[in-house]
């Protein structure tokens, strides 16, 4: 019953119109939720990135949690893996962070001039294709009303939006084009005019933009740390900047270390209500789908 109370719960968060609430006390305990696999799923430690940020002055500021998304773009998941494998993550700055918008670093080349060139770029990822008339589709996108027309939804706890699906009827592969919009917490990759001149740089969502989305490529959410990345020191360019003191792929650590993320499943039962009561909704107005922490 505390799980399914936890859906409910956010349904009427929602409604309330409360943008940003997720009220632990509702939530199950951890192990609680583990062992309910109907309604929550573990992520994959190779998905999950742990940041580690400080200020200026190395005082710890927190940690950041995010869960990668390579459905939605393979080339930069791959890249930021790589980046953070590397090392050469470790000790940028976050050197353009606006109030209201979001916190962009990850400039290997200004860190470490050494580096130039090393990376080179990624082709833009903006959109994806899914194929929802597929019996063996295996991006079934859980929608904010009629699962025909709705343009909203979730893909395993990640915002997305999407063409309405009658249309897959009328292309030849019966196919769609989805998009991870830029909501509050999500990854995304900073770049030039050019569309595919993505390299290291990344930025935070701070709050909902979607003037970048199907311009710019999301690659992640955060699932823990929201707090720290709203707190990160503000400027264009940054005086005294935070900085990436590390950043490692949780696969990578020693597992008594390694942190362990629930996300609640947006087709359990617990999450039910909340799909059934924002028919037509953007995804983007609504709390984050919930998740639980261990370690």
């Amino acid at each position: 019953m505390k799980v399914i109370l936890s859906g409910f719960v956010m349904l009427a968060l929602v409604s309330a119109g409360v943008a940003h609430a997720q009220s632990t006390e509702t939530l199950p305990a951890f192990e609680e939720a583990e062992a309910d696999t109907q309604n929550w799923r573990e992520v994959d430690p190779e998905n999950l990135l742990y940041f580690r940020i400080m200020d200026a002055r190395g005082e710890e500021k927190g940690r950041v949690l995010i869960e990668t998304a390579e459905f939605v773009a393979p080339g930069h998941v791959e890249r930021f893996k790589e980046l953070v494998r590397s090392g050469d993550l470790n000790g940028t700055s976050f050197h353009r962070v606006i109030d209201d918008f979001m916190a962009q670093g990850g400039d290997v080349e200004a860190t470490y001039p050494d580096k130039a060139g090393i990376w080179g770029n990624i082709p833009g990822e903006f959109v994806f294709t899914r194929y929802p008339l597929s019996p063996d589709a295996d991006l079934r996108m859980d929608k904010l009303g009629n699962p025909q027309s709705a343009t909203d939804g979730y893909i395993e706890g990640f915002p997305m939006q999407t063409q309405s699906e009658f249309l897959a009827g009328l292309t030849r592969d019966g196919s769609v084009e989805s998009w991870m919009p830029h909501c509050e917490g999500v990854v995304s990759t900073a770049r030039t005019t050019d569309p595919n001149s993505a390299s290291t740089q990344f930025f935070l969502m701070r709050e909902t933009t979607h003037h970048l989305d199907r311009t710019y490529t999301p690659w992640g959410r955060v699932v823990e740390g929201q707090d720290v990345v709203d707190a990160i020191r503000t400027g264009e360019p940054v005086r005294l900047p935070d900085i990436l003191i590390s950043a490692k792929v949780v696969a990578d650590m020693d597992e008594t270390d390694r942190p362990k993320v629930l996300v609640m499943k947006t087709d359990g039962p617990a999450f039910a209500p909340v799909l059934a009561a924002n028919p037509g909704r953007n995804v983007c107005d609504l709390p984050p789908v919930p998740t639980l922490v261990s370690g």
